[in-house]
């Protein structure tokens, strides 16, 4: 084993009881993710992938197997995994400031030093001067820099990101994917990230897992060679394409066989 695995995911399977039926959503999967490794999940609609960063957040139970964060047993939510979501999950009544302080606060850390952390990771994200603004003055991209920050804050051991850029623009989710590409070269923190998009996975990705059709298995595994800084350039370069062709045709292809079992 390497002692450089951060999250460890062992022969893990779930199967959802809906009474009359059982549903099997994922089937034996195993993977690692290295510290400050930016790991990407792609798979086609309903492959289990949000059942299984839920699993790994400590949302949701599996039905067997097992999954070890830094050497340990990970049995429900804790501190140590950090989650993004699609949704921003502000405080609407809060500021940007108080929005990102929520969780140190919840710690019990004194003002002045949740200030301060705060300050850090606002700045970070390219808020800094929107501290005393309420979630309802941002653009969608702002509110989910805040949530970033907010998360950041806590300083977790992985970070658990799923879809997080999914309702957003097209122009405004290539300027968070860059975002969060230099705030990942910037603090080495350890990423977990689900995606449809193939385009953000290749970007962000020194690795990639691809994921079968219901149940969810483990298909292909791949490293992402790319030159950093990762940004828009990167977007039209052969082997950017080379992988997105490779990736697009697995999907295809899983697809397919998905609409043939039915």
């Amino acid at each position: 084993m390497r002692d450089d695995v951060m999250l460890r995911v062992e022969g893990l399977n779930k199967v959802f009881d809906s009474g009359n039926r059982k549903v099997e959503a994922l089937s034996d999967v195993s993977l690692e993710i290295r510290k400050s490794e930016f790991v990407m999940i792609v798979g086609p609609s309903g492959c289990g992938k949000t059942t299984l960063i839920n699993i790994i957040g400590g949302l949701e139970r599996a039905t067997s197997g097992s999954v070890l964060l830094d050497g340990r047993q990970v049995s429900g939510p804790g501190a140590d995994r950090g989650m993004v979501f699609q949704g921003y999950s502000l405080f609407p009544w809060l500021t940007v400031q108080k929005n990102v302080e929520f969780g140190l606060k919840m710690k019990k850390l004194p003002a002045a030093e949740r200030r301060d952390i705060a300050a850090k990771y606002i700045e970070l994200v390219g808020l800094k001067g929107f501290e005393s603004a309420l979630p309802k003055q941002l653009s969608g991209g702002m509110k989910q820099r805040v949530a970033i920050a907010r998360t950041l804050a806590n300083e977790p051991e992985i970070l658990l990101m799923d879809e997080p850029f999914g309702a957003l623009d097209a122009q405004t989710r290539v300027v968070m994917q860059e975002l969060l590409a230099d705030i990942s070269r910037r603090t080495n923190t350890t990423i977990l990230f689900i995606t449809h998009d193939i385009d953000e996975a290749v970007l962000l990705g020194d690795r990639i897992y691809v994921m079968s059709r219901r149940p969810g298995r483990i298909r292909e595994i791949l490293t992402v060679e790319l030159p950093e800084p990762r940004n828009h350039h990167c977007l039209v370069m052969a082997e950017f394409q080379q992988i997105k062709s490779h990736i697009m045709e697995m999907l295809w292809q899983e697809s397919s066989d998905a609409a043939m079992d039915k």
